[in-house]
């Protein structure tokens, strides 16, 4: 079983400055502190025997500030000399397909043969669509459109492509991809049960941030498979990422998880907006959030931060190791990405966590079949 650790680059605690419009105020923490931070824990995702480092995409918000994967890859492919790396998720409708296989390629070359893993999404924040100039309507159409010209780019030398977002002359990329394989090893995160079918008939696996029980995401891993089958392929194992708190006094883990696992989820809230489901009811494709959006407002805060907490993974060594061998039995996943800083956690606090998973937990979970 392979563990990395994903990079996620919050400043959640400039989130009253953001909301209050209030730009003449000083933040609380610049975000070139929280970044600061940030690459701190990736220097140590590799000496402490982690297998992979992954970050996300997102923008505008304090939400998440990685706008480009590729680049936060790079910065460390160049620190690194053993571990894999893998993006969760580039958002394929919010860019141009052909530079997106080229940054892909250059990265996949900056790894010399060590694996990149790609996870992709068609994306759910307004702001960064509008931001972005991006049809959110459209996303769907988009994604699939340039989903078809990354793989394209990157498994032939010339190639074109005429739909109905991209029209390609014929072309190359360069430098073409190091790897031959690399569309073997493409993923798709989702947050709506018709992206599933989506995601499996397009011959993508399947990568869970997660946003409902993993007793869900089980019942979907049997759709998604049904549909792989239904195509005449072999059924596929998913990749689960999931927040951590690891420390030695189970009281303590809960309240800090509590804390800080609340704050992500409460960040999660305020960038997709799910206060305003009005937005996406008027938005193609988007139906689902808005009955999520209904749903999260009838539950008190509180008892959701503490729903989102009690679902991820927290408490002592042997407690971490006990509930990712029943996420792993759950759905049956291949590989794990680790959440370990997150909602304004303390630096020292994120590190400690992250040590003591590793030297208590690590070579356990990577045992794991």
């Amino acid at each position: 079983m392979k563990v990395g650790v994903t990079l996620f680059a919050q400043n959640y605690l400039d989130w009253d400055r953001y909301q209050d419009r209030a730009f003449d105020r000083q933040p609380l923490v610049h975000d070139s502190l929280a970044y600061e931070e940030e690459l701190a824990i990736g220097d140590l995702v590799e000496p402490l025997g982690y297998d992979s480092l992954w970050t996300v995409e997102h923008h505008f918000t304090p939400y998440t500030m990685v706008p480009d994967p590729t680049q936060l890859l790079s910065y460390f492919a160049g620190r690194t000399s053993r571990i894999d790396m893998g993006t969760m998720v580039i958002v394929l409708p919010w860019h141009d397909p052909v530079q997106t296989a080229e940054k892909i390629a250059m990265l996949d070359n900056m790894l010399r043969g060590r694996k990149l893993t790609l996870g992709f999404g068609r994306g759910a924040g307004r702001v960064e669509f509008e931001g972005l100039r991006v049809p959110m309507g459209e996303s769907r159409e988009r994604f699939l459109e340039a989903l078809d010209v990354v793989r394209s780019a990157l498994t032939n030398e010339r190639y074109s492509f005429e739909g109905k977002h991209y029209q390609i002359p014929e072309t190359s990329i360069r430098p073409q991809p190091r790897s031959k394989d690399l569309t073997e090893r493409m993923y798709c995160a989702w947050g709506t049960p018709s992206s599933m079918p989506m995601a499996a008939g397009s011959g993508l696996g399947a990568l869970f941030i997660p946003q409902k029980s993993w007793a869900e995401y089980a019942e979907d891993m049997k759709g998604f498979n049904q549909v792989r089958a239904d195509n005449g392929w072999a059924p596929m194992k998913p990749i689960v990422a999931t927040w951590v708190y690891c420390h030695k006094d189970e009281g303590q883990a809960w309240d800090d998880a509590l804390l800080y696992m609340g704050n992500y989820s409460d960040s999660a809230r305020q960038h997709y907006e799910f206060d305003d489901s009005a937005h996406f009811h008027n938005t193609k494709g988007y139906e689902h959030y808005a009955a999520m959006s209904e749903a999260a407002q009838r539950v008190d805060p509180a008892v959701a931060r503490a729903g989102f907490a009690n679902s991820q993974v927290w408490g002592t060594p042997a407690q971490c190791i006990a509930k990712l061998k029943e996420i792993r039995d759950l759905v049956d996943a291949q590989e794990f990405v680790l959440v370990f800083k997150y909602g304004a956690m303390p630096q020292e606090k994120a590190e400690a966590s992250m040590r003591l998973f590793a030297e208590k937990c690590l070579d356990e979970v990577q045992a794991l079949g």
